[in-house]
């Protein structure tokens, strides 16, 4: 059996594991009347938001693909594998959000039977989220493999079959960066609107608690909890994973590997690992009914360590029985050990990642709770503690990607580079699922405070939002990693494929991406100045839509008589703020998402720039992306965490002048976090991906 076939197979049992897991979360209680009844307005909102969305990119979808079709060799096979990028990360997200709409009404369910209960119900959801992301992004590579791998296939003069398909499946990831981009741009404007603007007006300004029946602008909340963090994250992720394989495949056959070669082969293989070793890894996700923070972080360590533990030995296994021939890469002699060792450094990167972002943004830990103590002295110093903390955070990070490039850059040159990227992201299966869980245990809150049901069963669910407050931060973290290690080896392959396209059309000029070439220079500052105007654009959006949002519950509260007395049968209008948020936030991403496509491929055909620049602005823009990502993502979270803190009793609990800072902070770092943090992942790797999609229409121009 060809290599390939083994992908495909664990991507089949990927997807057939996840709809055995939507079995079993379907048959679970949905609780009374009137938990089924707010469950299902969020799941109306947020089913609507993504509809228009997708009616918003249909347009864009389709202009690209014409582009593609007009533009890039193969034509025609391009564009279709940009569609099938798209058609396969709108399923993913859409899958994976429904599910999560249709569990949070359990979770508050299960909880009333067991902590326990509502802890997996929960992860469930999510670990559906986190198999449909992996197994779809596998099968749609593999299959479009399967079709075109041999298309216009060739021997060149070293003798090493050749074909276009790095190509192809370059159009795939692009199609897949293309959803990613307006799902996490949107969905990030859309949910932080949303929470901002009313969390201001009611808990600020109204003093009244959050989730509250009285504010018109809770559902609107809720919804954006599903369309950021779960459609959005999950986009993200499947660009990501999708964006390792095929950056480690074109590395690859642009050293000299035939396309059907082992290190060609490889990670599909090792994704297969992945798949796999994730589903093993959600049997480890147990807790008690203990409500403490450390207990529930243990258990879904537990599942993504196990996780971990199992892709570092059948990864070895997988190597071992593909029997990998020594081959040089980069000026380095390349063994199967090499490999592994890569892959390793980025899965052990990965998990520390995780851990690092864990302390700084959990509350169980000095940094967040000395970013809660600074509220003490009010806002001003909560907001400078937080952000400092969030600067802090990014040495760790940083010093663990720098470590994991070097080693595998030493062990297997560029290509160690790129399938060190598969290793971090082979557990995202689980990983994701993590992540996931947090909006849906979020919902439950939610739901249970709109439901009025006793504070014991609010207790629990507060305790599953905040551990799931901590896993969103780090699984924010783990996503800003994986994108800088993926964007690199696109960079890398964008790099050799530049040098490889000349040579091949006679090109009689050099190429260089050295700091000593003053078009370099600019362009690592035009992409440093990207990131800062992506942020700008994405933070200012969602502070217009947010003033909507409290201007318009001011006006229910100001109209609709006895709404914020708590009138018993006056309800608010909760359909106006989802449309208002809807509206504003499909408005607002199109700019900076037409801006990330339109600016590398500007700056690779403009005369006195071109392809050397474009590499720069690469580099400028995934140094400058990384850092200030893992700022604002972990800045956003101590913020979020230390309210969380002061609210369970410390400093003077909620309705203190620290809770009252506190939340003042929480609304500042809500668009870090959610919005224009998580956005720079996609930035970075788009431009890398569209840079490497149009390396022959910039060498055409030389």
């Amino acid at each position: 059996m060809d290599l390939i076939y083994y992908a495909l197979i664990a991507g089949a049992i990927g997807i057939a594991f996840a709809v055995y897991t939507v079995i079993g979360l379907m048959k679970k209680d949905r609780g009374n009347q009137d938990v089924r009844e707010i469950s299902e307005l969020i799941e109306k909102g947020a089913l609507a938001f993504l509809v228009r969305e997708y009616k918003y990119l249909a347009a864009f979808v389709v202009i690209v693909a014409i582009v593609l079709g007009v533009l890039i060799e193969p034509r025609g096979l391009v564009a279709v594998a940009y569609l099938i990028g798209t058609m396969c990360s709108v399923a993913a997200g859409f899958i994976g959000m429904k599910i999560g709409t249709k569990s949070n009404c359990r979770t508050v369910a299960g909880v009333q039977k067991s902590l326990n209960e509502g802890l997996r119900v929960a992860f469930s959801s999510g670990a559906v989220m986190g198999l449909m992301v992996v197994s779809l992004a596998l099968i749609g590579l593999s299959v479009i493999y399967v079709i075109w791998g041999g298309y216009n296939e060739g021997v060149n003069d070293a003798g090493v079959k050749t074909s276009d398909i790095t190509s192809i499946l370059v159009g795939f990831g692009f199609g897949a960066s293309s959803i990613a981009l307006f799902a996490r741009v949107g969905g990030g404007i859309y949910t932080k609107a949303a929470d901002v603007g009313s969390d201001l007006v009611g808990k600020v300004e109204a003093g009244i608690p959050e989730d509250d029946p009285r504010n018109p602008g809770v559902i609107a909340d809720n919804v954006g909890d599903n369309v950021g963090d779960i459609a959005g994250m999950g986009a993200d992720l499947f660009e990501s994973y999708a964006g390792a394989i095929i950056a480690t495949m074109t590395v690859a056959i642009g050293a000299g590997i035939a396309f059907d070669g082992d290190l060609a082969m490889l990670p599909f293989i090792i994704a297969g690992v992945g798949i796999l070793c994730s589903i093993a890894g959600t049997f480890f996700v147990r807790v008690g009914e203990q409500l403490k923070i450390e207990a529930l972080l243990a258990a879904l360590r537990r599942g993504v360590y196990a996780a971990s533990f199992f892709v570092a030995v059948f990864a070895a296994l997988a190597i071992y029985l593909m029997d990998i021939d020594p081959v040089t890469i980069s000026d380095k002699y390349v063994e199967g050990l090499d490999i592994w060792l890569s892959i390793i450094a980025g899965l052990i990167a990965g998990v520390l990642i995780g851990v690092s972002i864990e302390y700084y943004t959990a509350d169980i830990y000095k940094p967040t709770q000395r970013v809660a103590e600074a509220s003490e002295t009010g806002t001003g110093t909560l907001i400078i503690k937080g952000f400092s903390t969030g600067m802090m955070s990014t040495v760790i990070p940083v010093l663990l990607v720098v470590a994991a490039v070097l080693i595998a850059y030493e062990l297997a040159g560029l290509y160690g580079v790129a399938i060190t990227a598969v290793g971090m992201l082979s557990t995202l299966g689980i990983t994701l699922a993590t992540d996931a869980y947090g909006p849906v245990a979020d919902n439950a809150g939610g739901i249970a405070e709109q439901a009025g049901l006793p504070p014991e069963i609010r207790e629990k669910t507060d305790a599953l939002d905040s551990l799931g407050n901590t896993t969103a931060a780090t699984g924010k973290g783990f996503a800003i990693g994986s994108a800088a290690l993926t964007a690199l080896g696109l960079t890398a392959a964008f790099g050799q494929n530049i040098i490889n396209e000349m040579e091949d059309e006679g090109v009689n000029e050099t190429f260089s991406m050295s700091l000593m070439d003053p078009q370099v220079v600019m362009g690592v500052l035009i992409g440093a100045m990207m990131v800062c105007l992506f942020s700008a654009l994405t933070m200012d959006a969602v502070g217009k839509a947010a003033m909507g949002v409290v201007n318009e519950v001011r006006r229910q509260w100001r109209e609709i008589p006895g709404l914020l007395e708590g009138k018993e049968g006056v309800k608010p209008d909760y359909n106006t703020c989802v449309d208002m948020s809807t509206k504003a936030a499909l408005r607002s991403m199109m700019l900076p998402g037409i801006l990330a496509v339109v600016i590398p491929i500007t700056v690779g055909l403009v005369p006195f720039l071109g392809p050397e620049a474009l590499g720069g602005l690469l580099i400028g823009a995934i140094g400058t992306g990384f850092v200030l990502a893992v700022t604002m993502a972990n800045a956003g979270g101590s913020w979020d965490n230390a309210k969380k803190w002061i609210e369970q009793g410390n400093l003077g609990g909620k309705g203190s002048d620290s809770h009252k800072a506190a939340v003042n902070g929480d609304t500042v770092g809500d668009p870090f976090k959610d919005t224009s943090g998580p956005s720079l992942n996609i930035l970075i790797k788009l431009m890398s991906m569209i840079s490497l999609l149009f390396v022959p229409v910039f060498v055409s121009v030389m």
